[in-house]
């Protein structure tokens, strides 16, 4: 896995290509001051070593990332589509208490505690659905796709236990992914029976 520091005082709008990865290093930010996503989807994850890559959120335009609540070793933040987030964004009373990271980390929790993995696999994709993509037609689409790998960690089961279900997902016309395309689609109905409400 590779990203790069974040630890300089960063210029006020950072702009990520879709794949690339930053650490956040909580040492290096003012206790009042906090990422906010301006534009794009981004991926939030743990960089220590006994749970490196481990998914914490995902964060859209207008969210922000509090670098008070940081763990010591800092989250690193991917970027699933082309992002740009403001580095020096003051925290918002807006919010009202309202913690996205800590939102996301409940709803993924949540799913891992499904009993099985199909379940689990059907409520990530509604979870995901719901918060970040949208209803084009007669599909479901998401705006970025993930690995077999990452939907594994996501679901607690093994790649290979998500391709399989994945590929049962595309057998029975219930998820679309296009050679070439970004975005996956997925049926509606597949998306509103889920096992957990978002």
């Amino acid at each position: 896995m590779s990203f790069r520091a974040y630890t300089d005082t960063p210029p006020s709008a950072v702009r990520m290509a879709t794949g690339q990865s930053v650490l956040i290093d909580p040492s290096s930010r003012r206790g009042d001051t906090c990422l906010e996503v301006l534009d794009g989807i981004a991926r939030v994850y743990c960089p220590c070593e006994e749970t490196e890559g481990m998914t914490l959120a995902f964060l859209q335009s207008g969210d922000q990332l509090r670098t008070d609540r940081l763990c010591s070793e800092g989250v690193c933040v991917e970027a699933l589509t082309p992002l740009c987030f403001r580095s020096d964004a003051e925290t918002s009373a807006e919010a009202g208490g309202f913690d996205p990271v800590n939102e996301w980390t409940l709803q993924l929790l949540r799913i891992r505690h499904l009993g099985n993995a199909e379940q689990r696999l059907q409520a990530l994709f509604a979870l995901l659905v719901n918060r970040l993509g949208r209803r084009c037609g007669d599909w479901c689409q998401l705006p970025f796709r993930l690995t077999h790998e990452r939907i594994g960690e996501l679901i607690g089961s093994t790649r290979v236990t998500s391709t399989r279900l994945i590929s049962r997902l595309r057998t029975a016309d219930l998820l679309k992914a296009p050679p070439g395309d970004p975005t996956l689609s997925l049926s509606p109905e597949f998306i509103e029976s889920s096992p957990l409400t978002a």
